[in-house]
């Protein structure tokens, strides 16, 4: 295995093909060709583009806010190199298949033809909607991140929603991922609160990927952690630096957040980063309180998502702590109610719902055999999953220092509604995690669930 001197190195490698992680007998590579992170990049933006082979015409896509802050400086720097198609959403969009085609159509729409292109300026919501835009267009593209607030820059799936089925989509790489420090430092805080929230997922979630791994033999690899060892320490206990503004604390959460991104890349799939956490951040976008509770008042601004995977991660975290600590789980048949997912999720989410948890399901035939593997390597998983954790209270000092969420409250929702989300949010993917394991042996109680 590599051993790169720190994360910048790791970066290069990745980007060079060179990084060989410990259970892999070829080198790693991803489709992005140009990871740039510097203090500013003002006066670059056209070098750095033509440098990732774009000519011709680029759509450039921002909105509002994004073009105030980047968007306008970018357009005018590549338009001395390109010919740019400015295309601005009137309001910040969501990430639905709706947009997504609206993006299209009028990238493909516009006079003298599509573009060569697409040139994202944003963060998580643009950067979704062009990487699966140019994905379905066959087209390249590219990003200047506009706050450090999630990982997906450098991720090959779209956070897109499908008929209010919140689904992470394949699509391609970005050619080329900017971030000027400068303008990510000047970003509303509560931004980088939320790269911070989305980067505690980490460690619970690697430890549900694993679980499944030693329970059905799904497959696995530790190259998406082992890239974010250089800086992880760092950013979860000295959050102060951070908090202060110190520019290498900021340095450090862009490398992360870019690292993880790779992470799900060459494991060529979301798992690395998206576990059960997320499956409870998606039931927030999915049945939020206003739609879910009856007698909720008003209706529900949501919440960043990284400061809804921060709560749920502290929340698994915990409960992970808890079920490892305790006796061997004796699972029981996945039971599936049709009813309740039809009542929690609206009839056609509740069908596909259930298809997807009827994927992953614990089968009456398969149920002993499971038992066994539990009863015969209970104290091996244990050993090896602790040594991957962090202790609960570092996750939440982490997002205290920073003023981020730590309980539901937080994110203005009450008690009764994130008891109800922990305990559907297993059944909208068919990854099995610690809340399959704690549902399928009874362990997953209103008294547990309260607690977490």
């Amino acid at each position: 295995m590599n051993a790169p001197i720190n994360a910048s190195e790791t970066i290069s490698q990745l980007l060079a093909g060179t990084y060989r992680g410990s259970e892999d007998s070829k080198p790693l590579s991803v489709p992005t060709r140009a990871v740039e992170i510097h203090p500013t990049l003002d006066g670059m933006e056209a070098d750095l583009v033509a440098g990732l082979g774009f000519a011709g015409t680029l759509a450039v896509v921002s909105d509002p806010n994004t073009h105030r802050v980047l968007g306008q400086r970018v357009e005018a720097a590549l338009a001395s190199r390109f010919t740019v198609k400015s295309i601005r959403f009137d309001h910040p969009p969501h990430a639905d298949m709706e947009t997504v085609e609206k993006l299209r159509g009028e990238v493909n729409s516009a006079e003298g033809g599509g573009p060569d292109a697409y040139i994202a300026v944003g963060s998580g919501t643009i950067n979704d909607l062009c990487k699966y835009a140019a994905a379905q267009d066959n087209r390249r593209y590219a990003v200047f991140a506009t706050a450090l607030s999630m990982n997906g820059y450098t991720s090959t799936n779209a956070a897109i929603t499908v008929d209010g089925h919140k689904m992470s989509l394949m699509a391609g790489g970005a050619a080329g991922v900017f971030m000027d420090l400068a303008v990510l430092s000047n970003a509303p805080p509560a931004m980088m609160v939320s790269g911070l929230g989305d980067s505690l997922a980490r460690p619970s979630a690697q430890v549900d990927w694993l679980l499944s791994h030693r329970l059905f033999d799904t497959p696995y690899m530790s190259a998406p952690f082992d890239i974010l060892r250089a800086d992880e320490e760092a950013l979860f206990t000295d959050p102060q630096s951070l908090a202060a503004g110190d520019a290498e604390a900021t340095a450090r959460l862009a490398r992360t957040l870019t690292l993880s991104g790779f992470g799900m890349t060459v494991a060529d799939t979301s798992a690395p980063a998206s576990q059960a956490e997320h499956l409870i951040s998606h039931f927030m976008d999915m049945c939020p309180p206003h739609v879910f509770c009856g007698d909720y008042p008003g209706v529900w601004p949501g919440a960043a998502h990284g400061n809804q995977v921060a709560v749920a991660s502290i929340s698994m975290t915990r409960l992970q702590h808890h079920l490892l600590a305790g006796p061997v789980p004796v699972l029981r048949p996945t039971m599936i109610d049709q009813a309740s997912l039809t009542q929690a999720f609206g009839a056609a989410l509740g069908v596909s719902c259930a298809e997807a948890t009827a994927k992953k399901a614990v089968l009456a035939e398969a149920v002993d055999a499971l038992n066994q593997r539990l009863s015969d390597q209970w104290a091996d998983i244990c050993a090896e999953l602790s040594a991957i954790m962090w202790p609960t209270s570092v996750l939440e000092n982490a997002m205290t220092v920073l003023g981020g969420p730590t309980r539901p409250e937080d994110l203005g929702l009450s008690r009764d509604y994130y008891n109800a989300a922990l305990s559907m949010a297993r059944f909208i993917r068919d990854r099995y995690t610690f809340l399959d394991l704690a549902g399928d042996s009874g362990a997953l109680t209103p008294e547990l669930v309260a607690g977490l």
